[in-house]
């Protein structure tokens, strides 16, 4: 079985996100927005260039501690009151100190310029807010962009590894299967028993299911069905017991769709070690029900195997496989119990296809 990958670790590589493009993309934005307002619609000149940019910078810091401290720390931590007040400090402090000191800043490094105030102390602080709010709004719904992102790519490889495994399992599951149905081939012509055209003929069928028909994500029941029955007329080639394999249905919808091979190793380990022509006491027990959304499996077989290693050999690939398939493609969606006595061996499955 192959291991688990770390696919967080494989969505969340810094080159995923691009904060470099991200910035790029909104500070030329802003700077061609801001330096037509400026310039009031018309041609800039050289003035207009270097408030522009001055301007920008004095906007670069408060928008920086938002995107870098402020979010991370607090937003994205759902502490929604204490980063609106944060937020508003933030926004009210750099507002004041650049409408207080841009004016002086600019006088003082390019002294052979006459600047005019473009903005008002008001407009100062509407046009920081306005940016700060807008740039917030972008910041989110780059994240979320990238968050959707990374989610699809970790869904499709979730989906990528449950194929693998399935597919793997399944590899495991049909050489077994074979394995005995080779066996009592053999075991007929050996004995040079006359049902053995008939017998290969069953095989063929059960063949062409397992290894054709069931290699989709979902089957009816009527196949399963249809599947179980040649599997029991095929033994009955094998073995002659005083009993009958009692299969006792109860489904009100033979359409309804199940995961492929989850029944056919269960009957599978039942005729291995619960049938014998001298000591089978009781017949094979299968009691299958469907009603809406809920299927349930009960298989019963004497207990031949109480003193050789039994939870050693009823816990073979067959369940082990059946196990692992279940916990795949009905997470939290199903029941499997194994019990046993001295005398009695029984294994009960249960599904709900209700999705959530």
């Amino acid at each position: 079985m192959m291991q688990n990958l770390s696919l967080y670790s494989i969505i969340k590589r810094p080159n995923y996100h691009r904060p470099l493009l991200f910035n790029s993309v909104l500070w030329s934005l802003a700077f061609v927005i801001l330096l037509f307002v400026f310039s009031k619609g018309k041609t800039p000149i050289t003035i207009d260039f270097i408030y522009t940019v001055t301007f920008l910078a004095a906007l670069a810091i408060p928008a920086s501690i938002n995107f870098y401290i402020l979010m991370p720390r607090l937003l994205k931590k759902e502490r929604y009151i204490i980063y609106v007040a944060c937020f508003v400090l933030n926004l009210l402090l750099f507002a004041f100190l650049s409408s207080w000191l841009l004016q002086p800043i600019l006088d003082a490094l390019f002294s052979s310029y006459f600047f005019i105030s473009y903005l008002s102390k008001t407009n100062i602080l509407l046009v920081f807010a306005i940016f700060l709010i807008a740039s917030t709004l972008i910041k989110l719904a780059e994240d979320w962009f990238y968050y959707n992102t990374n989610e699809n790519k970790l869904l499709r490889l979730k989906n990528q590894q449950i194929e693998t495994q399935l597919s793997a399992l399944r590899s495991q599951i049909n050489p077994h299967f074979l394995f005995n149905s080779l066996n009592v081939i053999y075991a007929l012509a050996l004995e040079k028993k006359e049902g053995i055209t008939n017998a290969i003929v069953q095989l063929s069928d059960i063949l062409r299911y397992v290894i054709y028909d069931s290699d989709t994500e979902q089957v009816t029941l009527r196949d399963e069905i249809k599947l179980l029955k040649n599997y029991i007329a095929f033994q009955n080639h094998r073995v002659k017991t005083p009993y009958k394999t009692d299969f006792d249905l109860d489904v009100k919808d033979e359409g309804f769709k199940i995961y492929p091979m989850l029944l056919l190793p269960l009957l599978e380990n039942s005729y291995k070690h619960g049938i014998g022509t001298s000591k089978t006491t009781q017949p094979i027990s299968i009691k299958m029900s469907q009603a809406g959304t809920n299927f349930e499996f009960l298989i019963t077989n004497v207990n031949l195997d109480n003193k050789n290693q039994l939870r050693e050999k009823h816990s073979g690939i067959g369940l082990e496989n059946i196990r692992n398939n279940l916990n795949l493609v009905y997470p939290n969606r199903h029941q499997f119990e194994v019990s046993e006595t001295s005398e009695q061996f029984k294994v009960r499955l249960s599904i709900n296809n209700d999705i959530p």
